[in-house]
């Protein structure tokens, strides 16, 4: 026989086998004979509740502190954790603005413009395009390469 003759001999016999299922031996298995799945899984009923009792529970549901007890509700929220509020968000200035303005109104006035099929003329194209582009260089320039100047000398992270 030839190497391809056996090859092919192979092949027949791992097709033949396909659909043959694969019989293992208890021993053979790295878990405990307990975990093995049955056949045919088991098959879930999901019971609907009758009306009365889907009105219980949305009576529950409506107003559930009308006889909760104070000390209760201390006890639940003992372990809860409540975020200090933020700090307030910096004040930019007008320059800032009128950058970020120029970046966003540029596009969104050029997709308005293609969005409602209006025929501009080239100088609105241009200084939408420039707006655009001038408004992400000034937020680029002005953004600054260096730590801030009271993160102190190390610049690590505080523990």
């Amino acid at each position: 026989m030839t190497p391809q003759s056996d090859e092919d001999e192979v092949w027949r016999q791992i097709v033949a086998s396909f659909n043959d299922t694969a019989e293992r031996d208890s021993a053979d298995q790295p878990w405990p004979d307990s975990e093995n799945l049955p056949s045919e899984p088991p098959r879930r009923v999901i019971k609907q509740p009758d009306e009365e009792e889907r009105l219980l529970m949305e009576d529950d549901l409506a107003d559930p502190k009308t006889d909760s007890d104070p000390d209760a509700e201390q006890a639940d929220d003992e372990g809860h954790y409540v975020p200090p509020q933020p700090p307030p968000l910096p004040k930019t200035d007008a320059t800032t603005k009128v950058a970020w303005l120029a970046l966003f109104g540029g596009p969104a006035y050029l997709l308005l413009s293609a969005a409602l099929n209006w025929h501009l003329q080239g100088w609105m194209l241009f200084t939408a395009v420039a707006a655009f582009i001038g408004g992400f260089v000034a937020l680029v320039v002005r953004m600054g390469d260096g730590p801030p100047s009271d993160s102190g000398w190390d610049d690590g992270a505080v523990i």
